[in-house]
C-alpha cells in the first residue's frame, strides 16, 4: 500500500473493529481457511508456522493463533500494529503472535524472526502457510507481492489469500468514495489472478468464491459524504459481495 493508504488505516485503526462487516468477513475468512487446511485442526498439536500479511488489528490473527505454533503478523500501517499490540497485552491473548509494522518485500528482511533463536543473525524464518485477508486490492504490484510470499514459504508451503471478487463494474461499490484512498483495484479477478499465481511458480492453484458478505453501499458515488450516515430514519442500500479464497502451493 502507498503512504496515503497507510495514513487512512492509521487513522481508522482505533475504530476498525467496530464495523460489523469487517468482523463478519474476518470470521468467514477464518472458517474458509480452516476448512481448507486440515493441519490447522490438529487438536493439541500446533506444528506449523504462519505469516499473515496485512493483519490489520489482528481480527484473523487472534482466531488463527491458537491453531498454530507461531504466527508473524505484519501490517504496513503502524496504527494497526499498535492496536494489535494492545490486544496482545491482555493476559488471555495468545502468546505466539509476533506483530511487525513492516512493508514486507524481502524474505531476508532482518525484521522477520530468525529461523533459529540461537542464531539471531542467521537466516530468517520461512513458513508453512501465508495468509492475507482483504489486502490484495490495496497492493499496487500483485506479482511482486506474490513473489515475496513464494520466497517466504518453506518447500510445499501454501498460501491462503482472501479478498472480495472483481465481478464487474458494480464491484466498485464495495468502498464508499470517501474510502477510495489506497484502493488499487475493485476486487480480485479470479481467472487472471490464478494465472498470475501460476506464473510466479505456485502449483495446485485454486481461486474460487467461498462465501458472500452483505454490506451497506452508496447509491451513487459520494452519497455518504465523509462519513457513513447512521441514526433513526436512515435507510441504506445493501449489496452482496462474493469473496474469493485463493490457494496455491510452493513446488
Amino acid at each position: 500500500m502507498g503512504s496515503t493508504g497507510n495514513d487512512r488505516f492509521n487513522e481508522e485503526a482505533a475504530t476498525w473493529d467496530s464495523d460489523p462487516t469487517v468482523n463478519k468477513a474476518s470470521e468467514e475468512a477464518f472458517r474458509a481457511i480452516v476448512d481448507t487446511f486440515p493441519q490447522l485442526r490438529q487438536n493439541g498439536e500446533e506444528t506449523i508456522d504462519v505469516l499473515e500479511i496485512g493483519c490489520g488489528t489482528g481480527l484473523l490473527s487472534l482466531r488463527i493463533a491458537p491453531l498454530v505454533r507461531s504466527l508473524v503478523s505484519v501490517d504496513a500501517a503502524p496504527g494497526m500494529i499498535t492496536a494489535l499490540e494492545s490486544k496482545l497485552r491482555d493476559p488471555s491473548a495468545p502468546k505466539n503472535i509476533t506483530p511487525l509494522a513492516l512493508i514486507l518485500t524481502d524474505p531476508s528482511d532482518r525484521n522477520l524472526p530468525p529461523q533459529s533463536p540461537s542464531n539471531p543473525e542467521g537466516p530468517r524464518r520461512q513458513f508453512h502457510l501465508i495468509l492475507s485477508h482483504l489486502v490484495l486490492h490495496h497492493i499496487p504490484d500483485l506479482r511482486e507481492t506474490l513473489q515475496t510470499m513464494y520466497d517466504c514459504l518453506l518447500p510445499e508451503g501454501s498460501v491462503a489469500l482472501t479478498d472480495f471478487e472483481d465481478f464487474g463494474p458494480e464491484a466498485r461499490r464495495f468502498h464508499p468514495e470517501s474510502k477510495m484512498e489506497g484502493v488499487e483495484r475493485h476486487g480480485i479477478h479470479a481467472e487472471s489472478f490464478a494465472q498470475l499465481m501460476r506464473e510466479v511458480g505456485f502449483v495446485d492453484v485454486d481461486v474460487r468464491p467461498k462465501w458472500k458478505v452483505i454490506k451497506d453501499v452508496e447509491r451513487f458515488p459520494g452519497e455518504w459524504g465523509p462519513k457513513k450516515p447512521s441514526g433513526e430514519g436512515v435507510t441504506l442500500e445493501k449489496m452482496e459481495f462474493p469473496f474469493l479464497l485463493c490457494r496455491g502451493k510452493k513446488a
